[in-house]
């Protein structure tokens, strides 16, 4: 019998089905994976914006990730759009839960503070909870420039400033992995940081001129936490995970996705000539 990976997406829904639980399931299933989900939020959005967020019940979260929990083997864990403190806690308390019964999974912690459109997808007391009461127990989290400077209250404006902040996360919330990405900085390539227990690796790659980036984010976070749930190691999963995320963005570039910040292509493998 073929052995199937599972894991699972703890995010916001996005009508537009560019980014949260959408981007994370199609990421999923395009890297062999087979996706669950607990939605935090529901969204009515598309590429043109965020037009309402309505909060789940904390409960039903819990629910969620219980329901999934009890069912399937889950390799690997990652949360983005969590909206609120009370969801924050409510995962804070699943996760001692299952780490008192021995669960073992990856969790890759995707901070989603804010939209490709400008639109906020946080309560403003949220961003410290996470901080406080996930951060410790994730193995990788994936800011970017904007969301490392939120949470340091410092600014970033080159690679070495990136080195630096992904050093005083690490240090300050005793997180195993950081990764900074890059791509909101000026410049013809990306470059992204990432620091961990062996020290730092880069990963670059040319800027691609699109206006289809709506969900790289959690499409990167996604590939990770996939590449983890299959046993990679850090560095190769984010490894993997970059290389897929620009070929997402790559060949999404001249594909007619909306009026606005269209979606990268999940499925590139499938639209090969």
């Amino acid at each position: 019998m073929k052995k199937i990976i599972f894991a699972l997406t703890i995010a916001g829904s996005d009508s537009g089905g560019g980014a949260g639980i959408q981007a994370d399931l199609k990421t999923f299933s395009a890297l062999g994976v087979f996706g669950c989900s607990a939605i935090t939020a529901v969204t009515a959005q598309n590429t043109l914006g965020v037009r309402d967020i309505q909060a789940i019940n904390p409960n039903i979260v819990s629910s969620q990730i219980d329901a999934v929990m009890e069912d399937f083997d889950i390799k690997a864990i990652k949360t983005g759009m969590l909206f609120s403190t009370e969801n924050v806690f409510a995962i804070k308390e699943c996760f001692l839960k299952y780490k008192q019964l021995n669960r073992n999974f990856k969790f890759v912690l995707d901070p989603v503070m804010i939209a490709t459109s400008g639109s906020k997808l946080i309560l403003s007391d949220t961003a410290k909870a996470i901080c406080e009461h996930l951060f410790p127990f994730a193995d990788i989290i994936t800011p970017n420039i904007d969301e490392a400077e939120t949470f340091l209250n410092a600014k970033i404006s080159n690679v070495e400033d990136m080195k630096s902040a992904a050093q005083k996360l690490k240090i300050k919330y005793n997180i195993k992995s950081v990764l900074i990405k890059g791509g909101h900085l000026q410049g013809k390539d990306i470059t992204d940081v990432l620091f961990s227990d062996n020290g730092f690796s880069f990963f670059k790659s040319d800027k691609i001129d699109t206006h289809n980036t709506h969900g790289t984010g959690c499409t990167l976070s996604s590939a990770i936490t996939a590449f983890l749930a299959k046993g990679q190691s850090m560095e190769t999963a984010v490894g993997n995970a970059k290389t897929y995320i620009t070929q997402a963005i790559a060949t999404a570039k001249d594909m007619k996705l909306g009026h606005g910040h269209g979606s990268v292509n999940h499925f590139f493998s499938l639209f090969a000539e």
